[in-house]
């Protein structure tokens, strides 16, 4: 995907490795304090809550936007600059905040945060084994990304049965999905450092994709979660 060098020294291949995930990781956690951030302004603003929330065409537009924000980043990373890659990554992580907003009409604060930091420790956790785990994940990607797809058609399908048993099948499978998604991905990450960057503007670009991928990751796993242990208001 990206202009690679595919032979380094293992010491550089090391440094190059720390110095890419920790740029990925930094714009994980920006794109994450922006969600707060933007879903924090969304609650404190009633005419926003009563236009986001109270009209469905509006919501539904936001939730959409922000799917082609992550479809279009992912497909033409190759074709844009780290620039505008960097400002979509931002610009969907402010849009997910806004309707981020509506789990804090849904359930209580301390439920939000007891599951929030459940969720970190739990990403940190399996991020870190991704990590430094000697296994090979390569395989774990394919079966993973089938049982994401499962949850997928599953949790449509549940707009209209309504059944709570379901939710919660739903909602446990998400978090075994997620989490071994987290780990796969984390591995592919590392991979992608460790191989190296024939430019610079490839290894920006490759960081906000993979900050992006992790962003995923760890909020899909923090709203399966809540939606195991969360109580509702």
């Amino acid at each position: 995907m990206f202009n690679q060098k595919q032979t380094i020294p293992a010491a550089a291949a090391i440094s190059s490795t720390s110095s890419f995930l920790s740029k990925v990781y930094g714009w994980m956690t920006a794109g994450l304090a922006l969600t707060a951030l933007a879903a924090m302004l969304t609650l404190s603003s009633q005419g926003l809550l009563n236009l986001i929330f109270g009209n469905k065409l509006v919501f539904y537009a936001l939730i959409f936007g922000e799917l082609g924000l992550v479809i279009g980043l992912s497909a033409a990373i190759n074709k844009i600059s780290s620039k505008t890659a960097t400002l979509l990554f931002l610009l969907y992580s402010a849009l997910n905040g806004v309707t981020f907003a509506s789990i804090f009409l849904i359930y209580t604060s301390s439920s939000i945060a007891g599951t929030f930091l459940v969720a970190s420790g739990t990403f940190g956790a399996i991020s870190l084994y991704g990590y430094v785990t000697k296994r090979d994940l390569s395989g774990w990607g394919s079966f993973f990304f089938m049982g994401l797809i499962g949850v997928i058609i599953a949790s449509v399908v549940n707009i209209f049965l309504q059944s709570e048993m379901l939710n919660w099948v739903i909602s446990y499978i998400g978090v075994f999905v997620f989490v071994g998604l987290t780990a796969y991905d984390t591995q592919k990450i590392k991979r992608i450092g460790a191989a190296g960057f024939g430019d610079e503007e490839s290894r920006k670009k490759a960081s906000i994709l993979g900050a992006l991928t992790l962003y995923l990751d760890f909020i899909n796993l923090f709203l399966m979660l809540l939606r195991v242990m969360g109580s509702r208001r």
